[in-house]
Order: structure tokens, then sequence, then C-alpha cells
């Protein structure tokens, strides 16, 4: 029953487009074949082929709903039909022997859905290639069908219309996703402060009083000649509970989804921080996935740089060149190292981005620092070393 819900959400827009482009295509059909016969040895042909690009673009319009993956592909084909079908109406003018005239109200408004869902959901430069070839599909085909001559030509304006819009709703439901992605960060954020809140101030709040007691009942029986082993373990147990519930805190105002999945070497902390982006040059000093780091170095490694490369995205989104270094410096230390251009503005007050950074690295003793450099750049430099003391 569950897996039937989000498909009875979909239901509606997916009968009323077929709906609507079914009576499009009924419609182009009609007065298609009311139109006066072409003429010349090639029109037979042509007009064989024509109309069924109409119901043809009108089913892969519609199947975008159930390939999404596959979106640009389909927009490619729609568009592509409907360019190849207006060449071949326009070859026959050539020739000396027109087409009937061809309504492609059916044809405008699948290329206007297809445009519409690669703005929503392709990437901005495979959105921006399917714009472009749908908006020239859409507009040329009145043109080229119906001659310069004809006032049928004028079609293209309200086609543009069309394609303007779809191309306008498709970017306002792109930036809808945005907008609702970053309310979910900034809720899930909102509770991870909150928890880390609540751990501070309960939980580390009384392991600092059991330890504090322990070591009181530990001076005593050292006075008195008592056993001080145990209160010495328990001392020892209770100040590391006491940093790991610290460390614990820290990594909660960074806001990481993948939290509690560690990677494995220095390699692949790199690899699944940095992203595959032609703006960023990443510089890794070999065999970085060989050396022998703490596994709390590799962590720390990992959100210094996921912290980073977001504070990046979210503060200087015109950053044309980011630049990631992670070297291996003798004698045990490695040095993480991430500039950007662009206009970088400092962070929010109150935010706990760069606070728990420095928490972070503080935890396993190194040092970091984060500031403007030369050239409108932001730097953030650290350095850590390979085994904690």
């Amino acid at each position: 029953m569950t897996d039937r819900i989000p498909w009875t959400g979909r239901r509606g827009p997916l009968v009323a487009e077929a709906a609507v482009l079914g009576v499009l295509v009924v419609l182009d059909m009609v007065f298609a074949a009311r139109a006066v016969p072409g003429q010349g040895q090639w029109t037979t042909i042509a007009i064989e082929f024509a109309p069924g690009a109409g119901p043809v673009v009108a089913v892969l319009a519609v199947l975008r709903r159930r390939f999404p993956g596959h979106i640009a592909g389909l927009a490619t084909a729609v568009s592509g039909l409907s360019l190849l079908g207006s060449g071949i109406a326009a070859a026959l003018a050539v020739a000396g022997t027109r087409l009937p005239p061809q309504p492609g109200a059916a044809e405008t408004l699948a290329i206007a859905l297809v445009v519409g869902a690669s703005c929503h959901r392709l990437s901005p430069r495979a959105a921006a290639l399917q714009a472009v070839l749908g908006g020239c599909a859409a507009t040329l085909a009145p043109i080229l069908r119906y001659g310069t001559g004809s006032p049928a030509a004028l079609y293209a304006a309200g086609a543009a219309v069309v394609w303007g819009g779809a191309l306008a709703g498709g970017l306002v439901l792109r930036d809808a996703d945005v907008r609702h992605r970053v309310d979910v960060l900034e809720l899930r954020s909102a509770e991870r402060l909150r928890l880390a809140r609540e751990l501070h101030d309960l939980v580390a709040h009384q392991i600092t009083g059991i330890v504090v007691r322990v070591q009181a009942a530990h001076r005593v029986a050292e006075r008195t000649g008592g056993d001080t082993a145990t209160f010495a373990e328990l001392e020892t147990a209770g100040a590391t509970a006491l940093s790991a519930m610290r460390r614990l805190v820290g990594a909660l105002r960074t806001g990481d989804e993948d939290l509690f999945v560690p990677p494995a070497d220095l390699a692949t902390a790199v690899d699944r921080a940095v992203p595959d982006d032609d703006r960023i040059h990443l510089d890794v000093s070999p065999g970085l996935g060989e050396l022998a780091v703490a596994p709390e170095v590799v962590t720390t490694a990992h959100r210094l740089l996921t912290e980073s490369l977001t504070n990046v995205r979210r503060h200087a989104p015109d950053a044309a060149e980011v630049r990631v270094l992670v070297h291996h410096e003798p004698p045990g230390e490695l040095r993480v190292e991430v500039v950007n251009d662009g206009a970088a503005r400092p962070a929010r007050r109150g935010g706990y981005g760069l606070l728990g950074m420095a928490e972070r690295v503080a935890a396993v003793g190194g040092t970091v620092h984060a500031g403007p450099a030369d050239g409108r750049r932001w730097r953030v430099v650290a350095r850590l070393p390979l085994r904690p003391g």
C-alpha cells in the first residue's frame, strides 16, 4: 500500500497532460485533413511522416514522468523530431513543393513540457542546452512549415510565449526545490544544535560531576592508603568520556549527514569530501592512503574539508577557482588548506561552522586559521598531527 501513495499523488498531473496532449493531437490531425493537399512528387511521402510527429512527441513528453532519469534524452528526441519535420518542410519548399499546413499545437506543448522538466531537473549546462534546442524547435516550426509569407507564420510568437512560460516555470520549480533543501538542512541543523546543547548541558555536566567526585575520592584514598588503582581507572575513563562527549558536541554542530560513518583512510576522506567540480583543483601528497594516521585525525580532516567547501558554496557562490591542498609534512604533520576566490563573506553571527571546526581540530591537538587572503580570497589552513599525543 505504501508504494502506491507516491504514484497516486502524481496521477492527476499525468492524466491532465495526457488528456490535453491527446486533444491537441486530434485537433492537429483534423485541421491537417481539412487542409488543401500539397503538390509535388515528394509531398505524399512527407505527408506520411509529418502527421506522425505530433503523437510521437506527445508520448515522449508524457514518458518523462515515468523515466525521470532520461529527461535529457527524451527532450532531445522531442526537439529533434520537431526540427526534423520543420527541416523537411523547408527543404520541400525550396524544391518548389510546399506541404499543406501542418498544425503543431501538440508539438509546441510537448516541447514546452520537456523544456520545463529540463530546467527543473537537469544540471545548469544541460538545462540551458535543452532550453535553446526546444526554443529553436518551437519558434522555427511555424516559420519553416508555413513560410514567411503566410499569416500562419505568426504562430511563432505564440510558440515563443509558451516556450518562455515553460522556461520560467521550470526555473521556478528548480528554485523551489533548492529552497526546500535549504529549509530541510536548516531544520536538521537546528535539531542537531538542540541535541548538542542538551548533551553539553546535561550529559557532559553529569560526567564532569562524576569525574570531580572520583578525583576527590582518589585523593582521599591516597592519603589514607586505600586502593587508588580503581579510582585512577575511573578518573581516566571519565576524562575520556568527557573528551569524547565534547568532540561529539562539536561534530553535531557541523551538521554533516554521514556523522557516524568515518572514512577508512585519509585518501578516502579526501575523495569523499571533495566533489567532482571543474572549479576545484585538488593537490595531494603521493601515497596519502598509505600514511599511518589516527582515525580521529582522518575524520577531522574529512570534516574540515567538508565544512570549508560548504562555506565556499554558501558564502562565495561566484567563486571561479577553489584550491584544495592536503600534504604530509615531516616530521609527522598533515597540512590541510582550502583557498577560494570570490567575494568571501564572513560567517553569520551565532553560527557554529567555524566554531565546530576549531573545536574538532583542537580536540586532536591541531591548529586551524580561517580568514581573508590576498586577492579577495578566503583561506582555511589547518595543521593536524598524524598521531595525537
